[in-house]
């Protein structure tokens, strides 16, 4: 559970919540008592355990201790991987599974910049695999056979999660699996199944200050030679992009392909006629057209992607230009308000999000829709 001066991060409430449905769902298809655990690191948290009881967990384990202040990667993988291999503390939440627990089923991290680092090398640590940047989950039994999993033969995955993520694409998902090899030949357990969720895809559950739970300390053993590494001061940096306070945005994606260069700055007069913010879908991120180094450095970057791997909004108003519509970005613009879509493809799956769509290329439309604003701008103000 990440946290920063006693409040939690919102991922960590979306994450405990998505725990609790689906651990809602899985004992009650298995007809088992398992746990919702939450594990907090840092210094002086117990009073932030409640909370995360409160929001949903089952039980909470938590390290308290000076050097867990600020996040020191190999020491939060360590007490971490000590903290999930210690069957005491984990027997005493759920007695009935005492004698059972070795480690646990599944695992969840932020897919943010600490979440990234910690949850690869956690698994590392725990010698089990990892799926990241996922926007879906779910728990089924599957059958299958694979030459290195099963030597062939088809076999049973009880209780299997299933992660989901977008493609590059955006139209297509990737599930991806953590299993047990079963091969006599391969022989070996993977556990837990582990992945990073990206920010904003679930909701968290609403507080409820009458839900109990238990609440763990765990006592860390710190490596002193982890301790070379010293914290002398830290920082928090803002995102360069700021989607939270335009009541506006404006994204493009592959349809600036034609003369990307001057396409951005039609975007960018638009954006500044609506005093909007600019976003990008995700290949955009990539670079895929060759621009100016300033128009490059300062949009196609990962920090304006709407969609599954970036940003969330509920934007007023939303403009859609040259955006195909991959799934992958329709997940970060849905909740916005009212949106505008320019796309010469009248079948492109945008269309369906659309409360107006404009058919047409972007290079016709923009300059129209800008000489209109400014018409109407002129006429409030005579107004």
């Amino acid at each position: 559970m990440e946290h920063e001066d006693g409040e939690f991060l919102p991922v960590s409430l979306e994450m405990v919540g998505e725990a609790r449905r689906l651990m809602d769902s899985f004992n009650t298809k298995y007809s088992s008592n398992e746990k919702v655990v939450a594990v907090i690191l840092g210094h002086n948290v117990q009073d932030l355990s409640k909370q995360l009881i409160e929001y949903g967990a089952d039980a909470v384990v938590y390290a308290d201790n000076p050097e867990l202040k600020d996040v020191r990667n190999t020491i939060y993988t360590k007490v971490i991987g000590q903290i999930v291999q210690d069957t005491k503390s984990l027997g005493e939440i759920e007695p009935e599974y005492a004698s059972d627990i070795k480690r646990p089923r599944y695992m969840f991290f932020a897919a943010d910049s600490i979440g990234r680092h910690l949850s690869s090398t956690t698994l590392v640590e725990l010698e089990s695999g990892l799926a990241s940047d996922i926007n879906k989950l779910v728990i089924e039994d599957i059958e299958m056979s694979h030459q290195q999993k099963t030597g062939g033969t088809k076999e049973t995955y009880a209780k299997t999660l299933e992660m989901y993520r977008p493609d590059f694409s955006g139209f297509l998902w990737t599930t991806i699996l953590c299993l047990d090899n079963r091969n006599p030949a391969f022989k070996r357990d993977y556990h837990p199944q582990s992945c990073s969720i990206i920010p904003g895809v679930f909701e968290p559950l609403k507080r409820d200050s009458l839900r109990e739970g238990k609440i763990i300390e765990f006592t860390p053993t710190i490596d002193p030679q982890d301790l070379k590494v010293k914290v002398l001061g830290r920082e928090i940096i803002k995102s360069e992009v700021d989607f939270e306070t335009p009541r506006t945005i404006v994204s493009f994606g592959r349809g600036i392909k034609d003369d990307p260069e001057q396409n951005i700055k039609l975007i960018e007069n638009l954006a500044k006629e609506l005093n909007a913010e600019i976003g990008v879908t995700l290949p955009m991120s990539k670079k895929p057209y060759q621009i100016s180094q300033a128009l490059d450095s300062k949009y196609m970057i990962p920090a304006r992607v709407i969609g599954t791997s970036g940003h969330k909004t509920s934007a007023m108003l939303y403009v859609a230009a040259g955006v195909s519509g991959a799934m992958q970005h329709v997940m970060g613009m849905k909740d916005s308000g009212f949106v505008v879509g320019i796309n010469p493809d009248e079948d492109a799956p945008i269309k369906n999000e659309c409360d107006v769509f404009i058919k047409g290329r972007m290079e016709d439309v923009i300059p129209l829709l800008i000489e209109e604003i400014k018409k109407q701008i002129q006429i409030v103000e005579v107004q």
